[in-house]
């Protein structure tokens, strides 16, 4: 059975991760012998109508290349696959976005803001990081027991980012507890990664693995997401 994979961003050609992803998962596909197809679906197409529009598909991938068309469109799709359980994969503004969904349907936060949106916002959830990581490459170290470590063997691996913005410190306490937590940091002790403990595969990550396709890589998440995709499709 084919699994079918609905890639979540309003898809351009200057966007490397998005040149990069489809590579990514045809090479996860390859090596795990799975039927794989994907479809980019443009934020807009997901304001009203998410559940109808997601409805034949068995993962979801929310990718980088924010601000997006819609945060509203980004945001259903987030939260159908959380609420659904369907496997879910968030990188770069995929991973802003999860935490924008999470924090409005359980941190009591009716608003998240992006400051990539309201820059003058003076409560923003997303806001600028300290460096900017655009075209930096850096550690990062797993949490033990986490997801994200199964997957990829070693406690530890360079990862590349293309990102200016991460949450806002002043949140960083709620990942303690609770189903949403801190599954990578990087050396400094920054938020990199974040799991939902309680979902069969819902992980989100402020790098961007799909960019290991372009020097002719397999990904080991990427691989894991694949494999989720594939095991809900039967």
């Amino acid at each position: 059975m084919t699994a079918r994979i609905a890639l979540i961003g309003d898809r351009r050609d200057a966007v490397v991760a998005h040149r990069a992803i489809p590579l990514a998962l045809g090479a996860a596909a390859k090596r795990a012998g799975a039927a794989l197809a994907w479809e980019w679906l443009p934020t807009p197409r997901l304001i009203e109508r998410a559940g109808e529009t997601l409805a034949a598909f068995d993962a979801i991938w929310c990718t980088p290349g924010s601000p997006y068309a819609s945060t509203e469109g980004a945001l259903a799709a987030i939260a159908l696959a959380r609420e659904k359980g369907l496997p879910f994969l968030g990188t770069c503004g995929g991973f802003q976005h999860a935490l924008m969904e999470f924090a409005r349907s359980h941190w009591g936060i009716a608003q998240p803001i992006h400051a990539e949106l309201e820059p003058d916002a003076s409560d923003a959830l997303i806001t600028p990081l300290a460096c900017s990581l655009v075209g930096e490459e850096g550690e990062v170290v797993f949490a033990p027991g986490s997801r994200m470590a199964r997957a990829y063997g070693p406690p530890r691996a360079v990862e590349g980012y293309h990102c200016r913005y991460g949450l806002n410190a002043s949140h960083a306490a709620r990942l303690e507890s609770g189903p949403l937590r801190v599954s990578a940091r990087d050396a400094n002790g920054e938020i990199r990664a974040v799991e939902l403990t309680t979902h069969p595969f819902f992980v989100t990550t402020l790098f961007q693995p799909e960019r290991a396709a372009l020097a002719g890589r397999e990904h080991p998440l990427i691989a894991a997401f694949v494999a989720a995709a594939a095991e809900r499709a039967t």
